[in-house]
């Protein structure tokens, strides 16, 4: 080990560096982390989890009409009240907060509390303090985007969103991401009367085309108000609430505006531009395949390179890290065959290439794709409907690509993702016997492929 005070200094104490830094330490590196902000990061305290938590909230009320309208339940006066939801969530989230510190600390990790700034390419200095450390890592995720716009301060982004002193009756959700789609479906489901606008043709650009088309026509059944093509071009204050003006000329007045308009690096005001850390697109520091920055001491995971921003990248980006630096074995991220969901309303899992890319990467392909109306709804009378796509590579009879719209779709993904993983083929899924009667069941009876 190093002479220095440190072996690592961590800056952001998100999934990513937590994880580097508990694992390094496991590893016999004198390790400390410094967080201005709050243990956990973005997905512990105003992303992933309290998300989640807001999409199981917005599912029961369709639920308890799916029970009324075909299972024989009488469901009585039913009120949703947000103040319980929100500080049910609170109270989780600050007892994530307390197992963090717990996890760091029993790990041997020091935790430093305030803002880092990088002195030069061994030395960091927090609140006056400065640390000699033969490593740096940069682990400080993303922060929301907000258009420049006049009125954009009267707008919420995802960071204010889950803390709320009460809920609007109607909301302008302005993105075309993840993020806003989400969101969308959940004050949808909360009785909220939303609008989602999106400056392109369609959303959830860079998910297969299928996807994209067939949510939109769901989420638009379940009664948002889903315009494309159209975008904000600034906000007022109006006596009633806000107003938003439209590229058409147009005007929306709500009680509340979320810009969900995507995310960039948060990597200013760190000291990195004054060393020299290279930087690319949108902000992002460029690293090579083992998260190592051009100055050869500084290394940077997570979404402040923008690569995969999704946690279990993060998780995986800081345990490779910390095999690189302190096992001496050499472990550069596997990027490939990532699986993610959206948490919509019918939620979305994929795993693998989409159509497109498919196309462009391979000679020939064989698409298979499936919509239902799964067996629940029988019985509901709801029209909504279950997508299933497979992409196979001709060729090799590899499955390439796999895509689901409908109920449990993370659930599902997550199985098949590692039958993707593995390198599973077309002949693999159709000798699979499924499990009966499930939607999952759809992915291994799929025999005929579609056309071109």
């Amino acid at each position: 080990m190093s002479d220095r005070e440190l072996d690592l200094f961590v800056i952001g104490a998100g999934s990513g560096g937590v994880r580097a830094a508990r694992f390094s330490a496991a590893l016999g590196a004198r390790v400390a982390i410094a967080e201005d902000r709050y243990l956990g990061g973005t997905c512990v305290n105003v992303g992933c989890i309290p998300k989640k938590l807001f999409v199981y909230a917005s599912h029961f009320r369709a639920e308890m009409e799916d029970a009324t309208a075909g299972f024989g339940w009488t469901v009585g006066s039913t009120h949703f009240d947000w103040p319980t939801l929100r500080d049910n969530k609170t109270r989780e989230i600050e007892r994530l907060n307390g197992i963090y510190e717990g996890l760091l600390r029993d790990a041997g990790v020091q935790l430093v509390d305030g803002r880092a700034t990088i002195l030069d390419p061994h030395q960091v200095e927090v609140d006056g303090k400065r640390y000699s450390t033969e490593n740096i890592l940069v682990a400080t995720g993303g922060w929301p985007t907000v258009p420049k716009i006049p009125g954009a301060d009267l707008a919420v982004t995802s960071n204010e969103v889950f803390a709320l002193d009460e809920l609007p009756g109607k909301a302008i959700i302005v993105g075309g991401g993840y993020i806003a789609v989400e969101f969308a479906c959940i004050f949808q489901g909360l009785g909220i009367d939303v609008v989602q606008l999106y400056r392109g043709p369609l959303f959830l650009r860079g998910f297969d085309s299928d996807v994209r088309s067939h949510l939109a026509k769901e989420i638009r059944g379940r009664g948002v108000d889903l315009r494309f093509d159209i975008n904000v071009t600034a906000i007022e204050k109006t006596d009633a609430g806000i107003r938003a003006v439209l590229t058409d000329g147009g005007t929306l007045d709500a009680d509340l505006i979320l810009f969900a308009t995507g995310r960039h690096p948060n990597a200013e005001k760190l000291g990195l531009e004054e060393l020299g850390v290279e930087f690319g697109k949108a902000g992002a520091i460029v690293v090579d395949e083992y998260s190592r920055t051009n100055i050869p001491s500084i290394w940077a995971i997570g979404d402040v390179t923008d690569r995969i921003n999704l946690t279990p990248v993060a998780l995986h980006e800081g345990v490779c890290l910390s095999q690189t630096l302190f096992a001496d074995n050499p472990r550069s991220p596997d990027h490939e065959n990532v699986p993610a969901a959206v948490f919509s309303q019918p939620p979305v899992g994929t795993v693998g290439l989409t159509e497109a890319e498919a196309r462009e990467k391979y000679d020939s392909i064989d698409v298979y794709r499936s919509t239902f109306r799964a067996l629940k709804h029988t019985l509901t009378g709801s029209d909504e409907r279950t997508l299933m796509k497979l992409i196979v590579d001709r060729a090799s009879d590899r499955v390439i690509g796999l895509h689901m719209v409908g109920p449990e779709a993370g659930e599902i993904i997550q199985g098949f993702a590692v039958a993707i993983k593995a390198g599973a083929t077309k002949a693999d899924f159709d000798a699979t016997l499924g499990v009966h009667p499930t939607s999952a069941e759809e992915f291994v009876t799929m025999r005929t492929p579609v056309g071109d």
